[in-house]
């Protein structure tokens, strides 16, 4: 995309390519797969993920988004999560820094999921 306001989004849940909310990427162009570090929760039908370079090291997907689509993002997620930069490793290249959101709730007496993949943790 050569949109100059369009930014890199790495996602890690129902907005993945097979998962229930990848819908809503459809005018994003996939960049592949990548990992960041930090905690993968379930939250209720959905996970929340909370960034820490101690973590584990949580899949997902990094897409070009216009930013258009980022404010529709923004607009899903809603108060629960944040937009925040994080660094990600794509699984072709060099780390990148991509936006991310991060759950913003409480998760005391919440295990991490394991695997770090929510669409494993799905099935």
């Amino acid at each position: 995309m050569s949109d100059e306001r369009s930014g890199l989004v790495f996602v890690y849940g129902t907005l993945r390519k097979g998962a229930s909310n990848h819908w809503r990427m459809e005018a994003a162009a996939r960049r592949g797969p990548a990992r960041v570090r930090g905690w993968l929760y379930t939250i209720d039908w959905y996970p929340g993920l909370v960034l820490d370079p101690r973590g584990d090291e949580v899949v997902g997907e990094v897409y070009e988004v216009p930013s258009k689509t980022l404010a529709a993002l923004d607009e899903f997620e809603g108060a629960e999560f944040e937009r925040v930069r994080a660094v990600v490793q794509p699984e072709d290249g060099k780390p990148v820094e991509a936006w991310v959101y991060a759950f913003r709730g409480g998760v005391e007496g919440r295990a991490p999921r394991r695997p770090a993949d929510w669409l494993l943790a799905e099935e």
